[in-house]
């Protein structure tokens, strides 16, 4: 009966996201096409995805994510997101550190952070403003698409000269109207109380689905939201991160361990030189499981020389891992699982596979980078792939480890079209960033770990993701209820004024009446 339900419900939902489809290219495409980026019109008609976000964040009323599509996507053309770069964004926003991407709060939701106290209002900036803001949300929209953002607005330190409500309803446009179901939680840090009546007044800019992600918090409960270990000193956390530009500050991914430890890599080697030509320990890759020496590596010897081996080990490396479902089909791998590396606490759940497949006619060359590389060992961690070719990828926590929702997994990919004697770390430094594919993955931890990390969570809204979204639905559906409600009620007590004002009319003019026919019937 469950499952008769949930096919039912997903036929409903593909009619409306092909109702919304035809009626967008009815209404609004045949008469106004220039209004919009054809780029953006081409992604909205193949990206089911993207069609079910607006109907969603519309609670499934098309004439509403109707016109949610046409607002976001004259947005975008205006902007001209689509070809917002790196290098089209003038140096000095990136240098300021005002906003940026870091960490992740306690769902595994990034977070996106706006320090209030570096902002300075300035009418002749707030266009560039604009778009450092939409570079940010399209870069990470590509990077982890279908994944909500936190949103942190830290106000310790700032006042009523920081604040820029042209550019504060700017950015709650960006999460109402450009990009739906983007939003996972806003939360307004150490808020003075001189800014109270400034907040009133972005309530009322916010949507009833908007101000129910609305959390308010001082510096010592806002680790409820966000663990210390990505909280600032100043928030009372231990992150030890501090802004610097260049590089971006939104790659979180190290090197992981191998099952012999750390690996040598060759982000040790550039660390040292870095120190001399600049901070790029991030940028760099790391090598395969090699020794201190840089050694020379023959793909063609090597992997037929250990074939033999492998398929020995092969069968007890990954006994007991978990086996993908699902595969994500790349233009040089396809990697399963497609979104999720699952882990729990058992014996066989400690451990996941990660299956890489060859779809071109060269090797393909891959490595494994993770946001936790003390947690997890990974092997092979980087190697390359015979063209039609498998590998497997065990991914298994280290010691007593705990998997979390907000660790993620980066899969990177690079075809080599000399298959030739090369030494892998210095294919890695020579290949051009266009040309490696990249595939995030995401941690999903088993309900067996959530209740023996915390046995008191219980609710629904806490033990799974699933509940905390039915129940947000259900408060956006109410008060978007509440919302219609007051309208009518509004409407009702005007209506009423009316009449009131009409019955003292029909009273005045009845005593008016009166008094005439009095006076006229009086003797002359």
């Amino acid at each position: 009966m469950a499952e008769l339900e949930q096919r039912e419900g997903e036929q409903d939902i593909e009619k409306k996201i092909e109702e919304t489809r035809q009626r967008f290219k009815n209404e609004f495409l045949q008469d106004s096409i220039d209004k919009y980026d054809s780029r953006d019109v081409a992604k909205l008609e193949k990206d089911d995805s993207l069609v079910e976000g607006y109907l969603t964040w519309r609670l499934y009323v098309v004439d509403d994510a109707l016109k949610m599509i046409d607002e976001s996507l004259q947005w975008r053309k205006e902007f001209g997101v689509n070809d917002i770069t790196e290098s089209t964004i003038p140096k000095w926003m990136f240098e300021t550190g005002a906003v940026y991407l870091h960490g992740y709060d306690k769902e595994g939701n990034k977070l996106f952070w706006f320090r209030v106290k570096l902002h300075v209002k300035d009418a002749k900036t707030i266009m560039d403003k604009k778009k450092y803001v939409a570079f940010w949300l399209e870069r990470y929209a590509k990077k982890e698409p279908g994944m909500p953002l936190t949103v942190v607005f830290d106000l310790s330190e700032s006042g009523l000269s920081n604040i820029d409500m042209d550019f504060v309803k700017y950015i709650i446009n960006c999460f109402k109207i450009y990009y739906p179901k983007f939003l996972s939680k806003m939360i307004i840090v150490d808020m003075p109380w001189i800014m109270n009546a400034a907040w009133k007044i972005v309530k009322s800019w916010l949507g009833p689905e908007a101000i129910s992600k609305l959390r308010f918090a001082t510096r010592t409960d806002v680790q409820t939201f966000i663990g210390p270990e990505y909280l600032p000193p100043h928030m009372g956390g231990t992150d030890s991160f501090k802004y610097s530009y260049p590089p971006l500050p939104d790659d979180d991914f190290q090197t992981p361990i191998c099952e012999n430890g750390p690996i040598a890599s060759e982000d040790d080697t550039e660390s040292k030189e870095g120190e001399m030509e600049g901070k790029d320990a991030l940028e760099s890759s790391f090598n395969s499981e090699v020794a201190v020496k840089p050694k020379k590596v023959n793909f063609l010897e090597d992997s037929l020389r250990a074939e033999d081996n492998d398929k020995g080990d092969s069968c007890a490396r990954t006994k007991g891992a978990r086996k993908p479902l699902t595969t994500f089909k790349g233009p040089l791998l396809d990697v399963s699982p497609a979104e999720e590396l699952s882990f729990g606490s058992g014996e066989t759940e400690k451990k996941s596979l990660i299956i890489l497949s060859n779809v071109t006619k060269n090797q393909v060359a891959f490595k494994v980078r993770t946001t936790a590389p003390e947690k997890y060992r990974v092997k092979p961690s980087s190697s390359c792939c015979e063209p039609g070719a498998s590998v497997d990828i065990v991914v298994s926590l280290h010691g007593g480890s705990q998997a979390s929702p907000q660790d993620r997994f980066l899969v990177m990919a690079a075809e080599m079209d000399n298959a030739g004697s090369q030494e892998l770390a210095q294919f890695w430094k020579e290949v051009p960033k266009p040309k490696i594919m990249e595939h995030r993955l995401r941690c999903h931890v088993l309900e067996s770990v959530k209740s023996t990390v915390n046995p008191l969570r219980d609710s629904p809204v806490e033990t799974g993701s699933n509940g905390q979204q039915e129940i947000n639905t259900a408060l956006m559906r109410m008060m978007a209820c509440n919302s219609r409600l007051e309208q009518k009620l509004n409407t009702c007590l005007w209506v009423q004024k009316v009449l009131i004002v009409l019955v003292l009319v029909l009273v005045m003019l009845n005593l008016l009446c009166l008094y005439r026919l009095g006076t006229a019937q009086r003797p002359s």
